[in-house]
């Protein structure tokens, strides 16, 4: 029988916090372990000894879960999915996304605890374990993305090169300012907080930026997906679902941005990760995202 976590209870438990003392220095994102293809790290990039825990809901996760696709990677590095419902346990295994597949945990929690005894630190999404030593090597999202799509042979496995040598300096100056500007502002500048107003002017700015460029590329570095255009696209995705219950700006104001994100969401990789169901409410959103890029162009 499949082991899950009882149903998310913030009456009984509280709401998930992450409690830092004054002074506490350690990163948020505690786990830093690198992949490595040449043996500069102790973790080899071979094939079935590292499983991902996701999450449909997040952006930082369909970020390693999109590359795993592209790559070419979905028979090499296992992926699973909590549960979108938290209170303090943190996240959680349940029926609707199934159990963890490799420890039985209930509790992504528990990972953590394996890893570090009585962790104190933040339980996030993605998070990469390594079944050999049965501990987590990275939650980092950051570097995540970038080591899976670089340290396997992604010919070999038929795979989108999506972190190119020659386009590195690129995708990383691209990631500085999409980071700060859209990835990181979203969400503030589609609430109703103090810094909503500021955020959805640097957000709107980065739009107008993003839609100049586009005018005359396919994707953001020319003809060819990239770890660039994955990394904005899962949060244009989330952006416009909470534009469209917001009123703030869909991205249909801005023709060449939305063109271009329709145009990777009908690539199979982008479409198999995108769960409109965990961030989206409204059949209309879902739909606009069907229509044909040609037929507004």
């Amino acid at each position: 029988m499949p082991n899950y976590a009882s149903p998310a209870d913030t009456a009984t438990y509280g709401e998930y916090t992450i409690v830092r003392e004054p002074g506490d220095t350690r990163p948020l994102y505690r786990f830093t372990g690198r992949i490595s293809a040449d043996g500069s790290t102790p973790y080899p990039a071979v094939a079935d000894r590292y499983h991902v825990y996701s999450g449909w809901f997040c952006p930082w996760a369909q970020r390693v879960t999109l590359v795993i696709e592209l790559a070419g990677l979905a028979d090499t590095v296992s992926v699973s999915y909590v549960d979108g419902n938290r209170d303090a346990r943190g996240w959680a295994f349940r029926e609707a996304n199934g159990p963890d597949p490799v420890n039985g945990f209930t509790l992504l929690r528990q990972a953590y605890d394996r890893t570090e005894p009585d962790f104190d630190g933040h339980v996030s999404v993605p998070t990469l374990w390594d079944r050999e030593t049965g501990k987590v090597v990275s939650n980092d999202f950051a570097t995540l993305d970038a080591d899976l799509a670089s340290q396997y042979d992604v010919a070999a496995h038929g795979g989108v090169e999506l972190y190119p040598a020659a386009l590195r300096a690129q995708i990383d100056e691209l990631e500085t300012w999409l980071r700060a500007d859209v990835n990181s502002t979203a969400h503030v500048a589609t609430g109703d907080g103090p810094g909503a107003a500021e955020a959805a002017e640097t957000l709107l700015k980065a739009f107008t930026q993003l839609d100049d460029r586009l005018r005359d590329s396919r994707f953001l570095l020319g003809d060819d997906v990239t770890l660039a255009d994955v990394r904005l696209f899962v949060t244009l995705v989330r952006y416009d679902a909470a534009a469209a219950r917001t009123g703030a700006p869909r991205l249909a104001a801005f023709g060449e941005l939305w063109r271009y994100a329709r145009d990777l969401y009908a690539i199979d990789a982008f479409t198999k990760t995108t769960d409109f169901g965990s961030f989206a409410g409204g059949e209309s959103v879902v739909a606009d995202w069907h229509t044909s890029v040609g037929a507004t162009r």
